[in-house]
């Protein structure tokens, strides 16, 4: 429980005139609050500049507005704390695997606070890292990486030698229970701005990032809310859900996800207001990220996701993936606005990565709604895409009000049909331009929807629904939509 004990940090001898380095004065300020039962740690307006903190149980760490933590540049002054020995972490890549090398890190914690309108910078950390030691590397990396060079490759991924020092995380939780991050301003945060692993009871309220790689990543986390949030994230995602095997098969339940925005401008330049696009491709070679997304790390269970009244702004769409065995059930997705779609509005995909331990079977995606869809400015390549695979389709699946209006239409022959890639890494364009420019499904079992309306700019070869081995489909359109849609049908009921 928190007492009334408020810490200022310069009465520990922090400076916060940005050159001084204040992490020892803040981590013994964090040491005396927790000593005396809880408390308040406060950065009055300044620069703070540190290497990691330990944020300890029942401790507020409140940065005030006109206040930076500073993530400091590794070198003769200090360094960052070294990452966890935990074994071979053969099935996630190291920024997943580890929490101490970051620039604010709890472990076991629990009835932490990280609040204020200050800013956290991470100008010091690295957004590398390592990849999974995992063997099958056809379904590590997107089919969009396949022309880069071992070269190109390497210098997004260090080895774990390289990374011994580097922080590479901005805030890390490890099973910690009632946090509350709230307000802030992260900008450039590393790997992740904010990594949650099987963490209970977590809000993220309010908060603006503007970062170098992900957002918000919550993996293997249970009760947990992020709302009014502005997460602007072009080379990655912005608000991602995981159940990896980072600490365990634990499954990722009851989260709430609303009222924000995502979105992938220039770095930097949704904090500048500028919101700018010079930057056309991921670090992947495909376009732009800045997504919400259900995997792809998806060893565990998700139950019980709500995602509502958000904005996608210069991103791919909404993405549900499930590849390592794990069950997707009961999400409700709904009332989301998307502008300058760089892949597809919607993409589910239930397929065979299995990166995991030996006897590793497809999960399933099962029960998801997605109602109150309107979506503008979409890449004519990509339709809205619902892929299952052969034998295992994705299940129950009901759209109401969707409004999709693509810019442009794809030139040339229609496209063959994709292959399966059943053991690929999920994203959008790994099936290439797809063969219906509206909607395509392909084992699917009982989808259902309403209110469909398709739009598009230009003549376009392919038919704007295609339905593969999607038995008991029912589909309407909006009343109020220009034209009714042919429906192409292979091999379904």
């Amino acid at each position: 429980m928190r007492t009334g004990l408020v810490l200022d940090v310069r009465d520990h001898g922090a400076r916060g005139d940005g050159t001084a380095l204040d992490g020892q004065a803040i981590a013994a300020a964090l040491a005396a609050a927790h000593q005396a039962g809880g408390g308040i740690v406060l950065l009055p307006p300044g620069t703070y500049r540190s290497f990691s903190l330990r944020l300890p149980s029942r401790v507020t760490l409140a940065i005030e507005a006109g206040a930076t933590l500073l993530a400091a540049m590794p070198g003769a002054d200090g360094a960052y704390d070294l990452p966890e020995a935990r074994g071979p972490q053969l099935y996630q890549d190291f920024g997943h695997s580890h929490w101490h090398n970051s620039l604010i890190w709890a472990e076991n914690a629990e009835d932490i606070a990280i609040l204020g309108a200050g800013t956290i910078d991470g100008a010091g950390l690295t957004r590398n890292g390592p990849g999974t030691p995992w063997s099958a590397q056809r379904g590590e990396r997107p089919l969009s990486m396949a022309t880069m060079t071992a070269a190109d490759v390497a210098r997004l991924e260090q080895d774990a030698a390289a990374m011994r020092g580097q922080g590479n995380k901005a805030i890390a939780l490890a099973r910690c229970r009632r946090v509350t991050i709230a307000d802030v301003t992260i900008f450039r945060g590393g790997h992740f701005a904010i990594l949650a692993s099987e963490v209970e009871d977590l809000s993220c309220t309010g908060l603006t990032i503007d970062s170098n790689r992900d957002g918000i990543d919550l993996d293997g986390v249970r009760r947990a809310q992020v709302s009014r949030c502005r997460v602007n994230t072009p080379n990655d995602d912005a608000i991602v859900l995981k159940t990896s095997l980072a600490l365990g098969r634990t499954a990722c339940e009851d989260v709430t996800i609303e009222d924000c925005t995502v979105s992938g401008y220039d770095l930097g330049t949704l904090l500048d207001g500028t919101k700018a696009r010079t930057q056309q491709l991921s670090p992947d070679r495909d376009r732009v990220t800045g997504r919400i997304k259900l995997g792809t790390e998806s060893n565990g269970d998700f139950r019980r996701i709500r995602i509502r009244n958000c904005r996608f702004e210069r991103s791919r769409g909404l993405a549900i993936e499930s590849v390592d065995g794990g069950m997707i059930e009961d999400v409700l997705a709904e009332n989301l606005v998307m502008d300058e779609v760089t892949t597809a509005p919607i993409f589910l995909r239930l397929g065979a990565r299995l990166r995991g331990p030996a006897g590793t079977r497809p999960g399933g995606l099962q029960n998801i709604g997605i109602h109150g869809v309107s979506a503008s400015g979409i890449d004519p390549r990509f339709a809205a895409i619902f892929a299952g695979l052969p034998g295992h389709p994705i299940e129950d699946l009901r759209l109401s009000d969707i409004d999709l209006r693509f810019a442009g239409a794809l030139d040339g022959a229609p496209p063959s049909t994709p292959p399966e890639l059943a053991d690929a890494y999920p994203e959008p364009s790994m099936f290439g331009p797809t063969p219906a420019w509206g909607l395509w499904a392909r084992h699917v079992r009982r989808l259902a929807a309403t209110r469909l309306s398709l739009r598009r700019t230009g003549t376009d070869p392919r038919p704007p629904i295609l339905l593969d081995d999607a038995a008991d489909t029912r589909i309407g359109f909006d009343v109020d939509a220009p034209h009714r849609y042919h429906i192409l049908h292979n091999n379904s009921t």
